[in-house]
């Protein structure tokens, strides 16, 4: 099941998730869905209703704890709600710019890949970068964020380029100019 958007708000009110959680969630999905519209005019295709789904759930797992587990365990929700396997992997792949393996062991994680790989799982991860509470924020605040934090800025910003590449344009300055043209 892939769940629309009145399935998912209701996963979040079922789970008891903060509104705030919940706004910063809806906020994701807009910039998610301004990039997949971005790739379906770009010709690449990617399934957006995945997308949709896993932008508005991706924080789910925050109803559990505000820690670097919550994709782990809004994924656990996911699986246990019967959710599609690809809106789950968008949902356990979100945080930071990815888990590497080694990173996951340490961290004492189930062994598996926690790097967004798919096109949908990366719109996801990077949209969700690009927003700050409820607010569109320039990229740059999340480089600095990765920095004091000590996360690897290389994969967030190969992050950033793999989406540009496939775009063949600067996904920030698409965001920024559909928000524009919206308001």
């Amino acid at each position: 099941m892939i769940p629309d958007r009145e399935e998912a708000l209701a996963l979040h009110e079922r789970y008891h998730s903060d509104p705030v959680i919940v706004e910063h969630c809806l906020a994701v999905a807009e910039v998610a869905d301004i990039l997949a519209s971005g790739y379906a005019r770009a010709g690449r295709s990617v399934d957006s209703s995945v997308v949709q789904a896993a932008a508005l759930l991706h924080d789910i797992g925050r109803s559990r704890g505000h820690t670097v587990r919550h994709g782990l365990e809004g994924a656990r929700i996911l699986e246990s709600e019967g959710v599609d396997s690809s809106v789950v992997e968008a949902v356990r792949k979100h945080v930071g710019a990815g888990i590497s393996s080694e990173e996951a062991k340490t961290l004492g994680f189930p062994d598996h890949d926690y790097i967004p790989r798919t096109r949908e799982e990366r719109i996801v991860c990077f949209a969700d970068k690009m927003v700050d509470s409820n607010r569109v924020r320039p990229f740059d605040g999340e480089v600095k964020r990765f920095v004091k934090k000590g996360h690897d800025v290389p994969r967030l910003l190969a992050l950033k380029k793999g989406i540009e590449d496939d775009l063949g344009e600067d996904p920030e300055r698409l965001i920024f100019d559909k928000i524009k043209e919206s308001h």
